[in-house]
Parts: structure tokens; C-alpha cells; sequence
């Protein structure tokens, strides 16, 4: 650790800004796409005027950088001039050493890549508690006091934006080709912040609740946590199981819950992340990736 930040989390934050501002440069601005946010403005700035927005990354972050400072932690604030002044570096040394990606024709492919090497570098910042500055700051601080999912926040700022890049520098086509890029990296960003791994919960009602919680834990090894139900119509007391599997391993639960109960009633929903035993935690309680 450095200064109390961590070193796994400053290299992913710089890995992160690398391939956001490989994103930017070689498919926004190499193709006249606008992009949402203060990076939006730096390109606006840049088609306008040719300033480069290495630099004005910066100048524009500096008053949202003391509004971090104000709202957000310490340590967040130290990964975010870490994120926003590597932004900058990547920015420079990929304008420096371009690559022609000739796209030209084919625009839509241009806005999904575009898209995608945003979401997933700004999803790796965020993942690993930095942000690039900009809007990324003031989506950070409603999602920690409103709720709101980052990349919604970002999307409605992005959208105002965009359409003043239209109303600018933009044609109407490359202002919706924006609009996809956008789009495409707000819900890249939301599913690397809910975690790739997608695991299934399942809730269980059975009057062999007991058959079932046994038969899950001896065959899968998996845990099961009962809760008291009570039925609103009969008023009947019964026990609710709940229990988290594997992706691949929910097939196998429900073979057994119909073994013992065709009749249960079971629903099974989507898990974005899941954190403890059996999944980031051994049997010994040790964590499985570290």
C-alpha cells in the first residue's frame, strides 16, 4: 500500500484509463463521435478549436476536483487525480502514437466499439474506487446519496451534452451515432459495477422444506437459510428457503426441488454479485482469489 491506497487498485485504475482513452481517441475523435460528460466538452472543444483535450481534461477537472474533495473520502479522491491525470497521459501518448482504425463506413460499428472500450475502461476505474473526474464525480456522489446506478446519472448528463455537441459541432447522423455509443457504454459500465459473475437465487416454498434444505446442502454443498412464511389468503405458517448456485448449477437444483416436491413453488432470480462462502470465501473462510 502507498499513502493507504492500494497498488492492485491504482493499476487497474490506470488500465482502466488506458483503455478509455484508447476508446477516445481512436473512435471518437477519429471518426467525429461526441462523447457525454466533461469528456464530451473537451471534445467539442477539440473539434471547435483543436485544443487538445489532454489538457483540457485538466483545466476543466480542477473545480470538480475540489467539490471531490468536499463530498467524497479521502482515499476515493486520491484514485480519482490518480484516474483523471492518467486519462490525461493516456490521452497524449495515444495521440501521439495513433492508429488509423478505418471505419468510415460502416458508423454503427464504429459507435458499438466506441461504446464498449468506454464502458469498460470508466467500469474498471469505478470497480476499483477511482473515477476520471467530470461527471464521473457527480455520478459517484448520487449514487452514494440518491442511489441512482452510475451509469444512469452519467447517461442523463451525457444526453444533455450530446445534444449540445448537435446543436455545435455535430451532424445530426454522427450525434446519433453518439447517442448509441453512449448508451452502449452506460450499460457496459453497470454490468462490470454489478460483476460479470451472474449467480442464481432461488426461493422455495414447499411442506417438504426440510427434505429439500437437506438434499441441497448433502448434493450440491450449497447453504440454505430458512425463513418463516405465512401464506396472506390461508394464514398458514410454512418455511421459505432461500439459497444462492452457480449459473450452471441451477438446472441440478431444480431436478432435485421436483424429486421431492413436483408441486413446490420455486422462483429463481438473477444475482449480479455474490460475496462469502462458496463463492469469494472458502470453507475456511479465506478468500478463493486472493
Amino acid at each position: 500500500m502507498i499513502f493507504g491506497l492500494k497498488i492492485k487498485n491504482i493499476l487497474f485504475i490506470l488500465i482502466g484509463a488506458a483503455i478509455f482513452s484508447f476508446g477516445i481517441v481512436h473512435f471518437n475523435m477519429q471518426h467525429n463521435l461526441g462523447e457525454g460528460g466533461f469528456t464530451g466538452i473537451t471534445l467539442i472543444l477539440y473539434f471547435a478549436f483543436k485544443w487538445d483535450p489532454a489538457i483540457t481534461n485538466i483545466v476543466l477537472n480542477i473545480p470538480i476536483l475540489l467539490i471531490g474533495w468536499k463530498f467524497l473520502g479521502r482515499n476515493t479522491l486520491f484514485y480519482t487525480i490518480i484516474g483523471t491525470l492518467s486519462v490525461s497521459l493516456f490521452l497524449s501518448i495515444f495521440q501521439l502514437y495513433e492508429y488509423e482504425i478505418h471505419l468510415e463506413q460502416d458508423m454503427f460499428l464504429v459507435a458499438l466499439f466506441a461504446g464498449v472500450f468506454i464502458g469498460v475502461g470508466l467500469g474498471i476505474v469505478f470497480r476499483y474506487g477511482g473515477t476520471t473526474g467530470g461527471v464521473d464525480i457527480i455520478a459517484r456522489i448520487v449514487h452514494k446519496y440518491i442511489g441512482w446506478s452510475m451509469g444512469k446519472t452519467m447517461f442523463i448528463f451525457d444526453f444533455v451534452v450530446i445534444v449540445t455537441s448537435i446543436f455545435t459541432i455535430l451532424e445530426l447522423d454522427q450525434g446519433m451515432y453518439t447517442l448509441v455509443a453512449v448508451y452502449v457504454g452506460a450499460r457496459v459500465i453497470d454490468f462490470i459495477q454489478e460483476g460479470a459473475y451472474s449467480a442464481r437465487g432461488a426461493t422455495i416454498i414447499s411442506s417438504k422444506s426440510d427434505v429439500i434444505a437437506k438434499k441441497i446442502m448433502n448434493d450440491m454443498d450449497r447453504g440454505v437459510t430458512v425463513l418463516d412464511g405465512r401464506g396472506s389468503f390461508t394464514g398458514e405458517k410454512r418455511d421459505v428457503l432461500y439459497c444462492v448456485v452457480g449459473r450452471n448449477e441451477i438446472v441440478k437444483l431444480k431436478s432435485i426441488i421436483n424429486a421431492i416436491d413436483p408441486q413446490a413453488f420455486v422462483a429463481v432470480g438473477t444475482v449480479h454479485d455474490v460475496l462469502g462462502e462458496g463463492f469469494t470465501l472458502d470453507e475456511n473462510k479465506n478468500p478463493i482469489n486472493d
